[in-house]
């Protein structure tokens, strides 16, 4: 899975990447010819006391020395830009992703998750590469020839060096096999970390309402505790590693330095040769311990590209189709044909068989008990869930073979909890239509009734909203989500729940001021109160996903025992009629 998202990622970097690994392997040449040089010093230089042999050879090795220098900054430099261009790349690939997913998918993978996974997991991922094109590839370079220059002063002491090496080898074998179901189990716990954490910031007011402080901290000190311990246990293993592999490397050189001292005593083996095996030896395990450190990496690096993957590779249940049509034919038209919905894994369906008609100039509204799948209903016209079962036209097409630009693009939609983003009155506004100037903004505050508020802010179009729009009401909030769909001017309105919050007059007031802007657009309206709907064209009326009732509201009193049961819930007869 990571060898393959590599693959893939990394396509795009192929010559900076060719670029990093001749750099590594001009400075894994250099670091391998430095101590040859120095063994002809002492040999041919110092022991025969030539100094102008060792001047010579000196500046020969300074000369190496700064090409190494020049080659390792350069390697560091491309290698960083790539790894990090990658990481660029991997996080928009999965903003774009999810930027495509429905509800269902957002539902499945969950808000916390999504976030580690487009930044910590990337990041993993990202220093992963980062290591391998700055450590990685010059390690078994560096290994090789050492090994080879090694064998070339002494052949005899070389095979100390097949014993360590494979003692080396079985132990990180075998804390890799421990530290990849570490790792995995590490990631899912951040992610139910960054869960219970943004759980706790968006229900802050709650919970203190509630007086659950002492139960809150508990379950985030279980999911932190939960946490540490895997990290610790990741930890434990690695403060085994490198004093393993400290002692392998000091016991290896005291027994190159006992018998490489009797061969020297013995006239086999000439000091420098000595020091210059010295010098291939430490580099050699050297590059097994720069190796080993990527042990580290690579089994979580291996976890997070399995969660990148899963991502990428998620089916979208709502996407373009093959051939998106993308001119309406009967442009403001809506019609749902035994529509149904279920959601996945669900016993029992959301929506059966709803059907209606609806039309410009038309208003129609749904009401029904709550969970009667008013919402879930209102969601299958700009297809933020696909119908299970039957269609749904927009504009005489199906909106499954629709272009969904175009779809969006003809439906001011305001959601039942409505959200603002960070920024001001004018960006959030500018959602709703980019171009829109100063003067239509205004306008279509004034129709929302949000134009007060903002004007006595002080700031006019430039009052700043939060993220949420936490710094504003829950009715005001709902006017400027309402002021945001009306600015489109679109050819069908859908209103889910979008008045529950504001008072009767304000209420009345709002839709008094949508009627001209809307008589020529289908609007559909899902609420709560009869007198927010009474005057609709036709009411649909739900009951456990079904359609129990279609038409006006003195139709419905006379003959839907469901709405009538509504309607007394909330007024008398005599008011109603």
């Amino acid at each position: 899975m990571l060898i393959r998202l590599l693959r893939v990622y990394l396509r795009p970097y192929r010559a900076v990447i060719v670029a990093v690994l001749l750099f590594q392997v001009v400075q894994a040449v250099a670091n391998l010819y430095l101590p040859s040089l120095n063994a002809d010093i002492i040999d041919n230089g110092v022991a025969k006391g030539d100094t102008a042999y060792i001047l010579r050879t000196g500046g020969w090795m300074l000369g190496v020395s700064l090409g190494q220098v020049v080659a390792v900054v350069g390697a560091v430099f491309l290698g960083a830009r790539s790894a990090m261009r990658l990481g660029r790349d991997l996080r928009q690939a999965l903003f774009d992703k999810v930027m495509g997913f429905s509800a269902r998918e957002l539902a499945r993978f969950g808000a916390p998750s999504l976030i580690t996974r487009t930044t910590n997991d990337v990041q993993q991922v990202q220093m992963l590469v980062l290591m391998t094109l700055v450590i990685l590839i010059s390690a078994p370079i560096i290994m090789i020839g050492a090994g080879t220059m090694a064998l070339r002063h002494d052949a005899v002491l070389s095979s100390l060096i097949l014993v360590a090496l494979p003692v080396v080898m079985i132990f990180l074998w075998v804390v890799l096999k421990k530290m990849n179901p570490l790792f995995r189990a590490m990631q899912k716990a951040i992610d139910a970390v960054n869960r219970v954490l943004r759980e706790q910031i968006n229900g802050n007011r709650v919970i203190r309402a509630f007086v659950r402080q002492p139960y809150e901290e508990e379950r985030f000190d279980g999911v932190n505790r939960h946490l540490t311990q895997l990290q610790l246990s990741v930890g434990y293993a690695f403060a085994l590693m490198f004093p393993f592999m400290m002692l392998i490397m000091n016991l290896t050189s005291v027994a190159v330095i006992w018998f490489g001292g009797h061969r020297v005593e013995s006239g086999a083996m000439e000091v420098g040769a000595l020091t210059a095996f010295i010098t291939y030896l430490m580099l050699i395990l050297m590059s097994t311990m720069m190796a080993s450190m990527m042990f580290f990496f690579v089994p979580r690096a291996q976890a997070c590209a399995e969660r990148i993957e899963e991502v990428l590779e998620a089916k979208i249940t709502v996407g373009e189709p093959a051939e998106p049509i993308r001119a309406l034919r009967r442009p403001g038209h809506l019609k749902l044909t035994k529509a149904s919905f279920r959601f996945e894994g669900a016993e029992a369906p959301v929506l059966t068989d709803v059907s209606f008609e609806a039309g410009p100039g038309q208003v129609t509204a749904i009401i029904g008990a709550t969970g009667s799948g008013k919402t879930s209903l209102v969601n299958l016209i700009p297809r933020l869930f696909d119908a299970t079962a039957g269609s749904v036209e927009v504009g005489g097409v199906n909106v499954k073979e629709l272009d969904l630009e175009t779809l969006w693009g003809v439906i001011g939609f305001v959601p039942q909890q409505p959200y603002l983003f960070s920024g001001t009155v004018r960006s959030n506004l500018a959602f709703g239509r980019p171009d829109a100037s100063g003067q239509d903004m205004w306008e279509a505050l004034e129709i929302a009734q949000a134009a007060d508020f903002v004007r006595d802010s002080g700031q006019g179009l430039d009052m700043e909203i939060v993220q949420g729009g936490g710094n504003v009401s829950g009715g005001q909030r709902q006017r400027l989500s309402i002021a945001r769909a009306v600015i489109r001017r679109a050819p069908i309105y859908v209103f889910d729940d979008a008045f529950s919050a504001l008072d009767f007059a304000t209420d009345a007031r709002v839709r008094a001021a949508l009627k001209p802007v809307t008589k020529e657009s289908t609007v559909v309206i899902v609420a709560q109160r009869v007198g927010t709907i009474m005057d609709a064209d036709q009411i649909l009326v739900l009951d456990a996903g079904r359609v129990v009732g279609l038409g006006t509201h003195h139709e419905l009193i006379d003959d839907c025992p469901t709405y009538r049961e509504i309607v007394e819930s909330q007024m008398t007869l005599e008011e109603a009629a």
